[in-house]
């Protein structure tokens, strides 16, 4: 069963987004997440597909991720979401990053959400045949909201009508593959 904004908790009302989302001083819902920029052996990026539940016409790409867990290390929580969303499932070694820092805020459903993000890049080569994704972690509100999992190459993502997020995400993943210098930029929202 879908929750609503109607249903109350201890941070006021509770949002379909799930618990991880607390409610800030400003009365904005809010969230520490860490995402996953997973790279195959074809240069190809691993992105989701999905829409508001409200506004199915409105649709975009976006890396695999999500929310920590209270106490959780950003690592360890790229790992777990990427394991949860795609069942693909890397060490948290093979992690390069924190590459990328960005403060997104952004609405869905029906609520304004802030969320702190850190992208990890990992290569992902699967040794025989890669396997299916599964969505078999998935949430309620992913299964609402996600129609696709998708490995883009980078001058086709380049080319999408799409909005794609991070915003210049083809760049992006282009220059850390031609090398990281140890340095976490801050992106914009």
């Amino acid at each position: 069963m879908v929750t609503t904004g109607d249903d109350v908790g201890p941070n006021g009302p509770i949002a379909f987004l799930g618990p991880e989302w607390e409610v800030g001083a400003d009365g904005v819902r809010f969230r520490q997440a860490a995402r996953v920029l997973l790279v195959d052996e074809s240069d190809r990026v691993l992105l989701v597909h999905g829409s508001d539940v409200d506004q199915r016409e409105r649709t975009w790409w976006f890396t695999v991720g999500g929310g920590l867990e209270p106490g959780e290390d950003p690592r360890d929580g790229a790992v777990r979401e990427l394991v949860e969303e795609t069942g693909i499932a890397i060490s948290p070694d093979t992690l390069l990053g924190p590459v990328f820092r960005r403060d997104a805020l952004f609405d869905f459903f029906r609520e304004t959400c802030r969320q702190d993000e850190l992208f990890f890049l990992a290569r992902y080569r699967p040794s025989g045949d890669a396997p299916a994704f599964s969505r078999a972690g998935w949430t309620e509100i992913e299964h609402e909201t996600i129609d696709e999992l998708r490995w883009w190459d980078l001058d086709d993502l380049a080319a999408v009508d799409e909005e794609v997020f991070p915003v210049g995400l083809p760049e992006l993943v282009r220059g850390l593959l031609a090398g990281w210098d140890g340095v976490t930029r801050r992106l914009d929202g």
